[in-house]
């Protein structure tokens, strides 16, 4: 079995990225706001402790000053008067202690220290320079830092709901073209493919896919047409020889002694014929419907072939007062028994139709280097530019009284058309000033 596909909402999705996004931005800002803050207030410690630094160096570095140890504590102790958050510590070289003064501390204490030496005026030795560690509380900075972090941490998710709640109310606003689309569509149905969809209130994004919507619906629906007026045509087509069969049977079974079995089998064969010619050519449009594809094989010379073509229909043009020839010539790979079906119904098409000793002409002509096109050229009257393109239709007939009806029923050129597309194709057809002419244009490999 087929997994289940979890479809998704669009106002979700775009709503949760617009969150991340949000979170993620106000998250960036109030980062770089505690960083530089941080920076800050290092910055300023380290000041503090140079600046002091420098008081302590000038103090410890006269002799005459601190000659007397008391007196050096006397000066230090005002020095450190209204700096509850510095601690002084002053020592020998040898390690001996001359000044100490250490704040009251707690667990929560930190220290941001600073150790420097002091060498004595002249008159002392070397070795008697002065060591000195000078360290700042900083446990209050610390402080306002953990809190400014909880507050912007809190600013920063408060912002992003904030800006998701906002967003998620312009997401559902900005998707309800989408949603009146959908209800448009849904709108659409077998009974009124006449019906477009509205394009004129939708954003600019989404007219490109209406107007493919649109024309999606006008092809469905030239087809749907297409496939009602083909069912009634079929019907229309069988039902002729299937009446006339119906119609000689009953004759034959009231009126035995009259009837000529012979002629009313020799009838009912016929149309027994013309029967088996339709299904037939049903069944071909079919498999051309289906993908099915021409059997290709080397073919040096069309024009061969147009002639062979030409030579089965010779009977048909001299009754019908006309003379053909072939034209140029072309080669590639075709499929040949295709290719003489398709040459076969043009000339029968243009030989129906073409005036009286007027000249039917086979042109082979190579368009590129990867196409033939192979027409069929006749004289005679100029078909209405709005039938064209409904040469190739089945069943189509541009002659509404249906004169060849016994021996045509319609379906010649859609064949061509269809042995067209099985050579990568198209059919062709134009007609101007009497001249007529139909034709295909396929793929030569």
């Amino acid at each position: 079995m087929k997994a289940l596909v979890q479809h998704r909402s669009l106002r979700q999705r775009l709503s949760w990225w617009l969150a991340l996004q949000s979170f993620a931005g106000l998250g960036l800002v109030c980062l770089a706001v505690y960083l530089v803050t941080e920076f800050n207030f290092r910055d300023r410690q380290e000041e503090t402790l140079a600046q002091k630094e420098n008081v302590i160096r000038h103090l410890l570095a006269d002799g005459k000053e601190h000659g007397d140890s008391e007196d050096l504590a006397h000066k230090l102790d005002d020095f450190l008067v209204g700096h509850g958050d510095l601690s002084l510590e002053v020592a020998q070289a040898d390690g001996a202690v001359l000044y100490a003064h250490t704040r009251n501390q707690n667990e929560k204490t930190v220290w941001r220290q600073r150790q420097f030496e002091v060498a004595q005026s002249a008159g002392q030795t070397p070795s008697k320079s002065l060591r000195v560690q000078l360290s700042l509380d900083i446990q209050t900075d610390n402080q306002l830092l953990h809190r400014l972090a909880v507050t912007l941490l809190v600013a920063a998710i408060g912002g992003a709901v904030v800006v998701s709640l906002g967003g998620f109310s312009l997401v559902n606003l900005g998707l309800a073209p989408v949603r009146r689309l959908a209800s448009q569509t849904r709108a659409v149905s077998a009974d009124n493919l006449h019906q477009r969809l509205d394009g004129a209130e939708q954003p600019l994004e989404l007219v490109p896919l209406i107007d493919q919507f649109n024309a999606l619906l006008a092809r469905i629906e030239k087809a749907y047409s297409q496939m009602e007026g083909f069912n009634a045509d079929v019907a229309h087509e069988l039902c002729t020889p299937l009446a006339t069969l119906i119609a000689n049977n009953e004759l034959a079974l009231r009126r035995p002694e009259q009837a000529d079995i012979r002629e009313v089998l020799a009838s009912n064969l016929e149309e027994l014929h013309r029967l088996t010619g339709i299904v037939n050519d049903m069944l071909f449009l079919s498999q051309a419907d289906r993908g099915v594809g021409a059997r290709r094989a080397p073919v040096a010379s069309l024009a061969s072939v147009a002639a062979d073509v030409l030579d089965y229909h010779e009977a048909a043009l001299a009754e019908a007062g006309l003379t053909a020839k072939v034209v140029g010539d072309a080669h590639g790979t075709f499929d040949v028994p295709l290719l003489r079906r398709a040459l076969s119904n043009l000339l029968g098409n243009a030989t129906r139709y073409a005036s009286t000793g007027s000249i039917v002409q086979i042109n082979l002509r190579t368009v590129d280097e990867d196409r033939v096109l192979i027409s069929v050229t006749n004289y005679g009257n100029t078909i209405d530019p709005d039938i064209l393109p409904q040469l190739f239709d089945r069943f189509f007939r541009a002659d509404p009284a249906r004169s060849h009806g016994q021996s045509n029923h319609g379906l010649g050129l859609a064949i061509v058309g269809a042995i067209a597309r099985m050579h990568q194709g198209k059919p062709v057809a134009r007609s101007e000033n009497g001249v007529t002419s139909v034709g295909i244009e396929i793929r030569a490999h």
